[in-house]
């Protein structure tokens, strides 16, 4: 059995020449308690040592990530394969499905070989002969650094804690700043206040002062480097007639010492700022496009690092640095903040109060794609985030405008309304209105007729009650017999009244003549 053993300064291969004792898992450890003993278990047979530091990071990474390097395909080559029938010992079983697939070999790794290479590491110096110990240490050290340095990824254009550093600083200085420029101007103020009032400019103010010093002096001196034409005629004027106090020529110059603080002070800043600018430009172009430098720097700032910023999804970019309001809101039951850092934005900035909330939503979508792009991605372009900052911009026209979208369909183009037509309606003169008799339909006026018949019977019957004589029963059967004939006339009538509307008041005359002609009649036989 062949053993390979990886070690700082190189690989080197080992013969096991009683296997029989490596069976014996738990006792194995007392076969190399000394040198002489390890010696008749294994032997080295062969060992390849690294040319540089370079050569020993380069197989030092193949290895952890399972693969074969080109000074471990070397001695494979050059010493195994020539024992291929005999076994060899792994101690990672991914590097040994490896080498089995590539160079058909027979690799063995389980909890015998473990041991082994335990016992191995506790006799390496003895074993491998021609590596002192001191260079094999210098060694181990040299390549926990490159290992270290690999695995950490160390590239100077990609350290983001420049970047925190920086804004933190700049965030110092302005602090600074307004505290020093606020002192100067309390304090210069006691000897020439109307000078702060005719220049609103902190840094020109601050030149002003120092050119200045006394009031007096004004007249004298030349501000046309520092201020326009009217407003040094404005300064001129004002200093003749100040009622500020009189100062002593040490006050003036603490003052102007003063004034070159913040001068010097100001200089600075504007070069971190362009500091900041581009290493924002080379660390995180996209998210640089989509939120600018200051506000990209401030969210890596507040998460600590790039990568970690990337970690978080959209919705904690889009409150991130509003953690109090969240917690206050979630306690109170109220509604919790919709931006933090990312509203000093420009697109959010832009917009208007009632859309900032939707803006600063999708903002933050598209901020987190652009960090993760930026900080995982192996390009280094800015145009995915120009794309996404043009698509925002389209988004906020169309709330601005209020543009309203289709919601069905590609989303894309806008609603189309119909095109409005005038329709006027023309009304028709009604000359039924004329006239101011109703107008009564013929159904109408038959069933008036019917109406006013149906009160003459009673009539007729009053009558006969009067005269009613020995012949009543008589007269009684014939009104009957006049009665059923009359229902047949009134259907009659009713069938014909829409074909021959004519022949109806022909068919009423009769009918009222008959019943005249039987009340004569009935009146003379009551009179018989």
């Amino acid at each position: 059995m062949l053993v390979l053993f990886e070690t700082a300064a190189g690989y080197a291969i080992f013969k096991v020449f009683d296997e029989a004792r490596l069976q014996e898992v738990d006792s194995l450890y007392k076969e190399f308690e000394t040198p002489e003993k390890a010696n008749k278990i294994v032997k080295l047979k062969h060992f390849e040592k690294f040319q540089d530091t370079t050569e020993a990071l380069a197989a030092a990474t193949a290895l952890t990530e399972g693969k074969i390097g080109k000074s471990l395909k070397k001695v494979l080559k050059k010493v195994v394969a020539k024992d291929a029938h005999e076994q060899l010992a792994i101690s990672d079983a991914k590097l040994g499905g490896v080498i089995k697939e590539k160079m058909d070999l027979s690799c063995v790794h389980n909890s015998t070989v473990a041991e082994l290479m335990r016992c191995i590491r506790s006799q390496m110096e003895n074993l491998i002969t021609g590596l002192p110990p001191k260079e094999i240490s210098a060694m181990s050290l040299g390549l926990a650094h490159s290992l270290s340095r690999y695995k950490l990824k160390f590239s100077p254009d990609k350290v983001d804690t420049m970047i925190v550093q920086a804004i933190s600083l700049l965030d110092d200085l302005d602090k600074e700043l307004n505290n020093y420029i606020m002192r100067c101007r309390e304090w210069y103020g006691w000897h020439f206040p109307e000078l702060g009032k005719v220049v609103t400019d902190n840094l020109v103010y601050c030149k002003a002062v120092r050119k200045i010093g006394d009031r007096t002096n004004v007249a004298g001196s030349d501000l046309s480097e520092i201020l326009p034409e009217e407003i040094e005629a404005e300064v001129k004027l004002a200093a003749e007639i100040s009622m500020g106090t009189e100062v002593s020529e040490q006050d003036i110059g603490n003052i102007r010492h003063l004034c070159d603080q913040v001068i010097d002070i100001t200089e600075y800043r504007t070069q971190l700022y362009d500091y900041l600018k581009n290493r924002m430009t080379a660390i995180a172009p996209n998210l640089t496009v989509m939120v600018g430098e200051l506000v990209g720097a401030r969210l890596i700032s507040h998460a600590g690092s790039l990568l970690n910023l990337a970690k978080h999804p959209a919705s904690t970019v889009q409150i991130l640095g509003a953690e109090k309001a969240l917690f206050r809101a979630l306690k109170t039951r109220k509604d919790t903040p919709k931006y933090g850092l990312i509203y000093h934005a420009s697109l959010v900035g832009q917009t208007s109060a009632k859309n900032k909330g939707k803006i600063s939503r999708m903002l933050a979508a598209k901020a987190a794609l652009a960090i993760r792009y930026d900080a995982l991605g192996e390009d280094t372009n800015a145009e995915m985030g120009v794309e996404n900052r043009a698509k925002l911009e389209i988004r906020l026209r169309h709330l601005e405008e209020k543009g309203i979208r289709r919601i069905s369909g590609t989303g894309k183009a806008m609603a189309k309304a119909d095109k409005y037509q005038h329709k006027s309606e023309v009304r028709i003169y009604d000359p039924s209105g004329d006239s101011t008799i109703p107008s009564t339909s013929k159904k109408r006026k038959f069933e008036e007729v019917e109406e006013a018949e149906e009160p003459v019977t009673p009539a007729v019957k009053s009558k006969k009650a009067k005269k009613q004589t020995l012949q009543e029963v008589v007269v009684e059967e014939e009104e009957e017999v006049a009665a059923e004939q009359t229902p047949k006339k009134k259907k009659k009538k009713k069938d014909k009244k829409e074909e021959e509307p004519e022949v109806e008041d022909v068919a009423v005359t009769e009918s009222t003549e008959k019943k005249k002609k039987k009340k004569k009649k009935i009146k003379e036989e009551v009179d018989e």
